[in-house]
This record gives C-alpha cells, sequence and structure tokens, in this order.
C-alpha cells in the first residue's frame, strides 16, 4: 500500500521516490480498531486507518459520518472508548493535546477558533508557545534570553503569516476584524508555526470560493513540497478532495466503508450509496 502511494506520490509531484527510502514511505500515523462511544451512541466503530509519511490524506463522508470525531481522537481532544493511536512511532492514544502538539501534530478546526481580541500576529505567536524554551522564573525576570526568544517567535510569526498569505498591513489587526479567508490563513499560520510534521485540517476550503478553494489546493502541495509535510484533511469540497489526495478515507455512521486511490473511492457503489442515501433522505 505505502509503496504504490509513494509512487502515485511521485507522479503527482514531478519528485522520484526513492527505492527504501523510509522517509518516503514510512507510516506516520497508524489508527487500529479506534471507537468513540458517547452513551449508547456509537460515533466511531472499530476504524483502522493509516497515514503514509508525506503523503495527503482525506477522511470524506455524509454530515454525521464520524469525520471530526475521529479527528478529535487523534489529537487528543476525546480519548478513545477503544483501540490505539500510534503517532511518529509513539503511542499517543492517552496523551493530552498538548503533548501531542509538542511531539508534531497540529490541527485546525471546522468552526474557526482564533483568539478575537489579539492580533494576527499574536495569534500565530501563541502557536509557537510548545516550541519555547523559557521557564517561568526567566520568564518573571525578563532575562536577557527570554527577550531574544520574544523576538525570535515574533519573527517567525510574521515569515509564516507572509508565508500563507496575509498582507502585510494585516498583521496587527485584530483577528475579529480579519475576512473569514484571511481568518483562515491566520488559523493555518498558527498551526504552522508549532513545527509540525502532521498536519490535520477540518474542512479548510468551507466558506471559500472556487477561487480560493484552488489557491488552498495548490498550498497544501505546497506544504508538502517545502516542507516534507504530511496532511490529513476532513473536507466536503469533492473537487479539492480529489485534485489533492493521494488516498481517500470513507466514513458513514461510525465505519469505515471504502479506502483506495481517489478514482477508486469515487466508483466504489457504497460510497455512491452513502451519499445519494444521504440526499434522498432530506
Amino acid at each position: 500500500m505505502t509503496d504504490r502511494l509513494a509512487a502515485e506520490r511521485s507522479a503527482r509531484t514531478g519528485t522520484p521516490a526513492a527505492s527504501g527510502d523510509r522517509e518516503a514511505t514510512s507510516t506516520i500515523l497508524q489508527a487500529v480498531a479506534v471507537s468513540k462511544i458517547f452513551g449508547g451512541l456509537v460515533a466511531v466503530d472499530g476504524v483502522d486507518f493509516e497515514i503514509p509519511r508525506r503523503s495527503i490524506v482525506s477522511i470524506i463522508g455524509p454530515n454525521g459520518a464520524g469525520k471530526t470525531t475521529f479527528f478529535n481522537m487523534l489529537t487528543g481532544l476525546y480519548k478513545p472508548s477503544a483501540g490505539r493511536i500510534g503517532f511518529d512511532g509513539r503511542d499517543i492514544t492517552a496523551r493530552r493535546p498538548d503533548v501531542i502538539t509538542s511531539l508534531g501534530m497540529a490541527r485546525t478546526f471546522q468552526n474557526i477558533r482564533l483568539f478575537a481580541t489579539m492580533t494576527a500576529l499574536e495569534n500565530v505567536m501563541v502557536g509557537q508557545h510548545a516550541r519555547m524554551k523559557a521557564g517561568l522564573f526567566a520568564s518573571v525576570l525578563r532575562l536577557p534570553r527570554v527577550r531574544q526568544e520574544e523576538r525570535e517567535v515574533r519573527e517567525k510569526a510574521r515569515e509564516t503569516l507572509e508565508y500563507v498569505g496575509l498582507r502585510p498591513s494585516l498583521l496587527d489587526q485584530m483577528a475579529a476584524n480579519l475576512s473569514y479567508g484571511d481568518q483562515r490563513r491566520v488559523e493555518i499560520a498558527r498551526a504552522l508555526a508549532s513545527d509540525p510534521k502532521l498536519l490535520l485540517l477540518d474542512e479548510p476550503t468551507a466558506g471559500m470560493n472556487p477561487q480560493e478553494s484552488a489557491r488552498l489546493t495548490q498550498f497544501m502541495e505546497t506544504l508538502r513540497r517545502e516542507r516534507g509535510l504530511t496532511i490529513l484533511l476532513i473536507e466536503h469540497d469533492m473537487k479539492v478532495v480529489m485534485g489533492v489526495s493521494d488516498r481517500v478515507t470513507v466514513l458513514d455512521h461510525g465505519e469505515k466503508i471504502a479506502e483506495g486511490d481517489p478514482d477508486e473511492v469515487r466508483a466504489d457503489k457504497r460510497v455512491v450509496e452513502a451519499y445519494l442515501g444521504r440526499q434522498e433522505g432530506r
């Protein structure tokens, strides 16, 4: 599976897939028989899932399929009722979200969660907290190394916001005053500021027009190519999913019903039935 995905990525990105290259083919995240039960409701039911390093993988499914619940278990917001989650060689099943972030996983949210009364720059500086070294005592005394680290954090935040395409004139704007598209850019920049190995995007193109969605699709490819990132996304825009994904996993009623490359998934009868059935029931 992973070797085939490496070959597909090579064809998609134009970069050679080195034979035997562990970085190109190894699995960065693996979920084994993961379930989540809320009372008597089974939101996720025994899902097996893995992400090859430096791949772009999408999770799709009708509303209520369990996609965001699954995301929340991967990032530590929910603890699985059963199963195991491994990330970059470590068991993270019972780890706190801040610990998982420090290990190299970052995410955005379906509903943007910026600090509304902080500036765009300050929001991204917060994203670097997991990588800062100054302790409480040094911070209270404002020692020279603390001030130096703060200058470095501020400069990196500026560079990251520039990288995601935010105009320099907006760096000191309150997040609440930014347009929806610019708030999305700030949220992605905040996630990138923690230097992740795996970036999880929860419906990143929601509310975007087709041109903005196309630019974000290109940006995901850029992140993989320039920063070596692995990307996992939940997305309803099938044009984005089919255009950027190496592999697509489909959930319905908490179960994995299909998995494969975009063409395989698009032709799967269970996937068609899951979507058409939900549409007919509206």
